[in-house]
């Protein structure tokens, strides 16, 4: 059986100081007192045959609540997390508000072992970071997608 995989994208813009890039902080009690570590691309889980792009794209206006930006999507290509989940990113650059999303939501058992279901967002909170907070922020299995975004920009230049 094929293993778990998600797509996202990495949002990012250009500002007086170089770069900036929008990070999710995930939702739920779970990372709710988290800070290092418990941002991330936003991004979802998606099954074959959808494809990843069209999947980056429909999980980023279902956890932010707004469509994707248009725009050249730049493939990041992939990274396989420490739980063996397969996660795909593309950049796109864009501008957004983060005071103006609208994120979904899951339910889970909460506490543990209460039996009472509890619905909390997916995201709670998005902002735009330069790239050595984002460094920081990042989940770990995911800054390998910074470092490549930031190659692509100096590049671009």
């Amino acid at each position: 059986m094929a293993g778990r995989r998600s797509a996202g994208l990495l949002l990012h813009r250009r500002s007086g100081d170089g770069v900036e890039v929008l990070l999710a902080h995930m939702g739920g009690p779970l990372w709710a007192r988290r800070d290092t570590g418990a941002w991330t691309v936003p991004k979802g889980e998606y099954v074959p045959p959808e494809e990843a792009l069209d999947a980056a794209r429909r999980e980023f206006e279902e956890e932010l609540g707004m469509p994707p930006p248009d725009g050249r999507y730049v493939p990041l290509g992939d990274v396989r997390q420490s739980g063996g989940k397969v996660v795909t990113v593309w950049a796109v650059e864009g501008d957004l508000d983060p005071e103006r999303i609208e994120p979904g939501a899951f339910e889970m058992e909460w506490p543990r072992g209460s039996g009472v279901l509890r619905s909390f967002p997916e995201i709670d909170k998005v902002a735009w970071f330069t790239p050595e907070a984002a460094g920081e922020r990042l989940i770990k299995g995911q800054r390998a997608f910074l470092d490549r975004l930031l190659d692509q920009v100096s590049g671009d230049g």
